[in-house]
């Protein structure tokens, strides 16, 4: 008996001794740790990592919203059945299509909130995939005729880090827009912005009638409604409670609580330091050191409000079929094409890098296929487009001179480390129409097996 108590203490003392090793310090992971923490601290400023944290998504109080749109559980549980709701789909190009899209049509979870093809497709595509890959134009629409921009679909994750919203910037009455009122355009959506929200709201409300959905309080499907957006705007009138503005506030609600706050650097940020292996880690430190990523991408969402002209093509530049996106396009100058400023030209918002892996089309044109090619792009540091003056290209788009195993960690961490697989979570399990989302067409249905 003495013998086997002996030998228990003895094993006991070994793997003591062996967890003691694992977390010594000098081992490569802990000093990886503590050069990235380091890192964050010095980027992050006075608030250190903590600055790159995300807020829980029902941490109303500390996710970033427009004043005049406070955060409520009432109204971003209907702006997330509205979001995906194929009922609002009443004013189609052809009566066939209506209640067959969405929302969701062109920022489908699956696909991490974007499209999952080259360019987003509402009114007028067929089908759906896995992850938004299988959508197509429907052979009773004329090319001119679908609704789709003439941009690549940018993700509604972490909008409310987004004081603009769309590509060049255009929705939104505050920040960067505030002296462009000469530009918001009288019958175009851009008159929104004489509502006054901030750009989540501005889009939604806006996006509403661009993408050809309706909410007058008389139809069938706001009447579903009803009690939800009783519970939503307790405080409007009656006669105002029901209408595309405030089916909009609801959306950009919704829209400001979806976070890949589960992301492993998420996780490695609130103490988790196995969340992220050596690779990812190392490539954290490339983004926030050595290539100094962290300039243009910070704060919790890695974006921020800046524009800049990287000289990628455009949607038109593609080889897959497109829809108005001609790479002549006036809409091709980016920010310039709405402020009307030469300087302006060819310059594009700064996106957000979380869940890019789940639709393989980056930069505003759709033109990179994998993350590497973009990471490739950005160290090589040769514009691609002979159309961008080479004065317009941002100062910091000069070659980085990374190495082969540096590109390989960077795109490791913008991969897997910024990836978060539970997206699901923001999705309703049905919607009040009964209709199948987020398409509700037959190709559709067959797709989602909802028939």
């Amino acid at each position: 008996m003495t013998k086997l108590r002996n030998l228990a203490v003895a094993v006991c003392c070994l793997l003591t001794v062996a967890s003691c090793q694992k977390d010594t310090p000098g081992t490569e992971e802990n000093i990886l740790d503590e050069r990235l923490t380091a890192a964050l601290q010095n980027a992050g400023g006075a608030q250190g990592a903590d600055f790159f944290k995300m807020p829980d998504s029902d941490d109303y109080a500390n996710i970033p919203q427009d004043p005049r749109n406070p955060l409520t559980k009432e109204k971003t549980e209907l702006g997330q059945m509205l979001f995906h709701e194929t009922g609002l789909a009443l004013a189609p190009k052809h009566e066939f299509a209506a209640g067959t899209y969405s929302c969701a049509s062109c920022h489908f979870a699956e696909a991490g909130f974007q499209a999952g093809r080259v360019q987003g497709l509402g009114d007028g595509g067929i089908g759906i995939g896995i992850k938004g890959e299988g959508r197509s134009r429907s052979i009773v629409y004329r090319n001119d005729e679908p609704d789709a921009q003439p941009f690549r679909s940018p993700t509604v994750l972490h909008v409310a880090y987004q004081k603009n919203m769309l590509w060049n910037g255009q929705f939104g009455a505050t920040a960067m827009n505030e002296g462009t009122e000469a530009n918001w355009t009288e019958d175009t959506p851009k008159a929104i912005n004489h509502l006054g929200y901030e750009g989540t709201e501005t889009q939604a409300i806006a996006g509403l009638g661009v993408h050809r959905q309706r909410v007058d309080g008389a139809d069938e499907i706001t009447r579903l409604y009803r009690d939800f957006f009783n519970a939503a705007f307790p405080d409007f009138d009656e006669e105002e409670r029901y209408t595309e503005e405030t089916a909009g506030l609801a959306i950009a609600a919704y829209e400001r609580t979806l976070h890949s706050n589960e992301a492993p650097f998420q996780k490695w940020l609130r103490g988790d330091l196995t969340a992220m292996n050596d690779s990812e880690k190392r490539g954290a430190l490339v983004f926030f050191e050595s290539a100094n990523c962290v300039d243009c991408h910070t704060g919790p969402a890695l974006n921020s409000m800046e524009f800049h002209a990287l000289g990628m093509n455009n949607l038109g530049d593609c080889p897959e079929e497109t829809f108005r996106a001609d790479s002549e396009l006036t809409d091709n100058r980016g920010r310039g094409a709405f402020t009307g400023n030469a300087e302006d030209d060819y310059k594009f918002k700064v996106p957000q890098l979380y869940n890019l892996a789940d639709s393989p089309f980056y930069g505003h044109g759709s033109g990179f296929r994998t993350l590497k090619e973009v990471v490739e792009y950005k160290n090589n540091a040769v514009a691609e487009n002979h159309r961008v003056p080479q004065e317009q290209l941002a100062e910091a788009f000069t070659p980085q001179n990374l190495t082969a195993a540096q590109i390989d960690d960077l795109t490791a961490f913008l991969t897997h480390a910024l990836y978060d697989d539970n997206l699901r979570r923001y999705v309703p399990s049905s919607v009040l129409s009964g209709n199948c989302f987020p398409n509700n067409d037959p190709m559709s249905k067959s797709h989602l097996g909802c028939e």
